[in-house]
């Protein structure tokens, strides 16, 4: 029997990729995101709920493992959930700094996708109890992120209905051969005007899951549809709003 399609969460998942600056190190960044910049998020998201308008649901960003021979094009992410995708703004964030994270990270576009949790593997979530609860951290697992870029003159329509036929299938089944708890996938709500086609997320307890994995893992075509993708480890993550 044929596994039935994942179904899209309701709403979007906007993703905001971030790129420190040549100027500053890795733990600037984290300590200004996680200090300064996630509470202003958290506190602009609870008043907008506050007045009834579209706010935040959810709020995670993820610190991408750091390359020892060469920087990342990317340093971490950032996912909020909204009822609806927000619009795309004129400018990206940060052109004018307002505050000290946004001073230390190249200026970031959002970018609008459609979420399918495939594996809905519980994450670890326990928030300070001698201090505000969020924003808080978690890890005790192996996350693998893909951004998948579509191959040069790719139709993203059938791009996506392979991933979601014939990849997530192929995917699943090898996660669940190899002890892998986790499984996402966001498309791309306006390909045509993003960098990324999509993103995937793979957790697995430890690095060992993701090594069984790349043993077992069969080609299905995917390869043939897209150009690239880029990935990256990690094995914290920063929860604004659970």
């Amino acid at each position: 029997m044929t596994a039935a399609r994942p179904i899209a969460t309701p709403g979007a998942k906007m993703m905001y990729l971030i790129k420190r600056r040549e100027t500053t190190t890795r733990e600037e960044l984290i300590a200004h995101w996680f200090a300064n910049h996630m509470p202003d998020v958290i506190a602009r998201a609870e008043q907008a709920a506050a007045d009834g308008k579209l706010h935040a649901e959810h709020y995670v960003a993820t610190l991408f493992n750091p390359k020892h021979d060469r920087r990342h094009n990317w340093d971490g992410m950032a996912q909020l959930w909204y009822g609806k995708a927000l619009l795309r703004p004129y400018s990206a964030h940060g052109v004018e700094p307002t505050d000290t994270f946004q001073e230390k990270v190249e200026p970031y576009m959002p970018w609008a996708t459609r979420e399918y949790i495939v594996m809905d593997g519980a994450l670890p979530l326990n928030p300070p109890t001698l201090n505000l609860p969020f924003p808080c951290t978690r890890s005790g697992f192996f996350k693998v992120t893909f951004l998948v870029s579509i191959k040069q003159g790719g139709d993203h329509g059938e791009l996506y209905d392979h991933w979601l036929d014939v990849h997530v299938p192929n995917v699943r089944q090898t996660m669940q051969a190899v002890g892998g708890f986790r499984y996402v996938v966001s498309h791309g709500i306006d390909p045509e005007r993003d960098s990324y086609a999509g993103m995937a997320e793979l957790y697995f307890p430890d690095a060992s899951g993701w090594a069984h994995y790349r043993e077992q893992i069969k080609p299905d075509g995917m390869q043939h549809r897209i150009n690239t993708w880029e990935v990256f480890y990690s094995g914290t993550e920063m929860v604004g709003i659970a």
